[in-house]
């Protein structure tokens, strides 16, 4: 049987044969297969995202929009131990995202106090300019809530857009060339250049999700 990226069956024990090298994703993924909470597709799409986002996006306070278990949180900060600290910002965390967490920590202590769980929606979260805000798959307009609210402070912004609703979400009049979901992401992506930020679209492995359209966008910074 092969080993599905997709799956959304959780990774155990039985998994850490599949990862059996010394890079920084193999650790991360026997970590996570020991804990045995978080499914095998998040795993694979946390990874994806943090790294292209910080290719582009070091430093800063990280903002995990939606973070359920926090993975997202925690591999940007493995990835650039620049950032001092990131919050998980989520109205709904499940109560095994404090396991993640305390396994992840006792593999790389240097996290210990730098990850915080805010059970909070983003209303009542107090975003900042040196902020890098980033969501995977914020499901429908949540996402247009996570450009909103980067772009109102000029932080840094990344998104992996999912559960497209052609009535919540704005397609525009190009519905008639390309599907609804492209017409949304099409139309988030210029509306956040018009706010005057610098574009990137990037897709990670369609392997992984269907919904594998990235968003990621920084502040033009004015020279005068």
């Amino acid at each position: 049987m092969s080993f599905s990226l997709a799956s959304k069956n959780r990774l155990t024990h039985r998994d850490l044969k599949q990862f059996s090298g010394d890079t920084l994703f193999d650790r991360i993924a026997r970590t996570v297969s020991e804990v045995g909470v978080l499914p095998r597709k998040e795993l694979y799409e946390a990874w994806e995202v943090a790294r292209r986002v910080r290719r582009r996006f070091r430093g800063g306070r990280v903002v995990d929009v939606a973070g359920g278990h926090g993975l997202l949180a925690h591999l940007l900060l493995l990835l650039d131990d620049t950032s001092a600290t990131a919050c998980v910002v989520d109205p709904r965390l499940p109560p095994s995202a404090a396991v993640l967490h305390e396994a992840i920590c006792a593999t790389w202590p240097r996290l210990l106090g730098r990850v915080h769980h805010v059970g909070a929606s983003l209303d009542t979260f107090g975003l900042a300019h040196e902020d890098v805000v980033a969501s995977s798959h914020a499901c429908g307009s949540l996402t247009d809530h996570v450009l909103d609210g980067a772009s109102t402070v000029r932080a840094r912004v990344a998104v992996l857009p999912c559960c497209h609703d052609g009535m919540s979400c704005d397609a525009g009049p190009i519905t008639g060339w390309v599907d609804t979901p492209l017409a949304i992401d099409i139309r988030r992506a210029i509306r956040l250049e018009q706010r005057g930020y610098r574009v990137s679209t990037q897709t990670i492995p369609a392997a992984i999700t269907p919904k594998n359209r990235l968003l990621l966008g920084a502040p033009v910074v004015s020279e005068g």
